[in-house]
């Protein structure tokens, strides 16, 4: 009887577990801290967070955030048990979701941009104008996906854009920018354009003119955390 037949399959290490949303938007904080005390450039920011969104696992995060204290802080605690909710945990954000199927959908004025925006347009148009949206997180990604459609996204001109995605007998185009401001919003664009577009520009004369007061909430926030 060959019993290596009948042995149960060796349970994958957290390693090699898939990464979710939740997973990068841990590692993209530590990174934002990073950047924040000066231990990582811009650069070498913008380097990492973009790796981080192309993360399929959890061992591919932790490469990105090894080489800083933020990484270890919490290995030292016991972590809660499977399935038991931590006492004043705060829920996960909902994504935001802009859906236009044979229509039209639009996302624009003085409105509070979600970590995650998910962009779908189907034999229709998607458009996201972030030129007078309230940041309160320095790391915007948006989901765009076009199918006999079109995808626009406007972005205020100081603030730092990537893009990262590809079109099938359509196109996708990101006009990268780079903000001067340390503090000011990164937003990062990636999806498909299947006979249809993508793209994702700066509004002429719109920028975010509270950098250097949303700086000042999170260094404020951060101190209340450790009082």
């Amino acid at each position: 009887m060959d019993l290596h037949k009948h042995a149960p399959a060796a349970a994958p290490r957290t390693s090699e577990l898939r990464a979710s949303d939740a997973d990068r938007d841990r590692v993209a904080d530590m990174l934002r801290e990073a950047l924040a005390e000066g231990r990582l450039t811009a650069d070498e920011h913008a380097e990492r967070v973009e790796g981080v969104l192309a993360a399929k696992t959890v061992g591919e995060l932790d490469v990105f955030v090894r080489d800083l204290p933020a990484a270890h802080r919490g290995r030292e605690t016991t972590a809660p048990a499977p399935h038991r909710p931590t006492a004043g945990a705060i829920p996960a954000e909902p994504d935001e979701n802009v859906v236009a199927v044979f229509s039209s959908a639009v996302r624009k004025g003085r409105w509070r941009a979600n970590r995650r925006i998910h962009a779908y347009a189907v034999f229709g148009s998607v458009e996201i104008d972030l030129s007078e949206a309230v940041f309160e997180y320095q790391q915007v990604v948006i989901k765009a996906f076009s199918v006999f459609g079109s995808v626009e996204v406007r972005v205020p001109e100081n603030v730092s854009v990537r893009g990262a995605g590809g079109s099938v007998l359509g196109s996708f185009e990101v006009h990268t920018l780079d903000s001067s401001e340390a503090e000011a919003p990164v937003i990062y664009v990636d999806g498909w354009a299947v006979l249809g577009s993508v793209e994702a520009r700066p509004k002429r004369g719109k920028v975010v003119a509270d950098i250097l007061d949303r700086m000042h909430r999170r260094v404020e926030k951060g101190l209340r955390k450790h009082v």
